[in-house]
């Protein structure tokens, strides 16, 4: 899939492999024209990615080869073990939890999963997870306070499934009971919005003590494209509604609802998801050091302040 302003990346990227391969099929000498094209490349993509729009970097978030939960948990740990269900209704395959090791630590790992491909898509209903998803998110991280375990929780959903039967088994109670629950948990939690961070379907697992935000991510109480639906009656104004709603994490960390931007490989995460997941592990294992360090009566006291303070406005 190309993005358009990918496309005279990709161009660039062609024409260069092109005549790499020239070099190697010929005795032509055409390193100098190869490094000149390198140059340009790089130049290219740091003018792009460093001018984006909200809206592209929305567009970004939704990249389809963009890492997800179960490749990240599966890039920074050893030992991951997946626990299932939420020991009421069933296992919702949109959100995946478990115990894994990062560096000889245990976690807690919780977050949504998206599909590659249209089998797996409805198999993990797109990400959009179900009141079983959360009471299952809440079961394992209770279940991590019990034995001490710190929790991160990896967001990336286009928000909570919005069908009948959701609402019939209690959606808005079971992420209400989430936020609820999350402000009393006695351990560490850190929370990286990896891709898309929607509505009350991010918040449901989105309560800690580090908010922390992939550069390419987004973070709002609604989409751009159901903004300008309610706005505008029509998605056309989608990007007028990304640029109103400060999604971005620059924005976000400005207002000061976030703590950290983690940035992410030149292109995106989806250009080099090695580097992506490191870059995520490493941010992971800094703020844990710190969080570690403090006492667990303190740790709450602060969270709770955290986000008490967000939006408290002073004229």
């Amino acid at each position: 899939m190309q993005l358009e302003f990918e496309k005279p990346i990709i161009e660039l990227e062609e024409k260069l492999a092109g005549m790499k391969e020239l070099a190697k099929d010929s005795d032509a000498n055409v390193e100098e024209a190869i490094k000149t094209l390198e140059n340009k490349l790089i130049k290219l993509k740091k003018d792009t990615f460093k001018n984006l729009t909200p809206w592209q970097r929305v567009q970004l978030s939704r990249h389809p080869e963009r890492p997800y939960t179960l490749d990240y948990i599966y890039g920074m740990t050893t030992d991951f073990i997946e626990l299932h269900g939420d020991r009421s209704v069933r296992d919702d395959k949109a959100m995946v939890g478990g115990l894994g090791v990062i560096n000889g630590q245990t976690f807690m790992l919780v977050g949504q999963q998206k599909g590659r491909n249209t089998k797996q898509r409805q198999m993990r209903n797109f990400g959009m997870s179900n009141p079983e998803g959360y009471r299952k998110a809440l079961r394992l991280m209770r279940m991590a306070e019990k034995f001490n375990v710190p929790i991160v929780t990896l967001i990336d959903t286009p928000g909570a499934f919005p069908g009948l039967e959701a609402e019939e088994r209690g959606q808005g109670e079971a992420i209400a009971r989430n936020l609820e629950e999350m402000f009393k948990l006695k351990v560490p939690i850190i929370n990286v919005i990896i891709g898309e961070g929607a509505s009350g379907g991010a918040l449901g697992i989105g309560v800690g003590d580090r908010v922390l935000m992939m550069e390419n991510a987004w973070y709002s109480v609604i989409s751009p494209e159901n903004c300008s639906t309610i706005l505008w009656r029509s998605w056309d104004y989608k990007e007028q509604a990304a640029e109103a709603l400060k999604l971005t994490a620059t924005d976000l960390l400005k207002h000061k609802l976030i703590d950290s931007v983690i940035k992410e490989p030149l292109g995106g995460a989806h250009t080099n998801m090695s580097a992506a997941v490191k870059a995520v592990k490493k941010a992971i294992l800094e703020n844990h050091k710190e969080l570690a360090a403090i006492k667990p009566e303190k740790l709450l006291e602060q969270r709770i302040e955290k986000f008490a303070q967000m939006g408290v406005v002073v004229e």
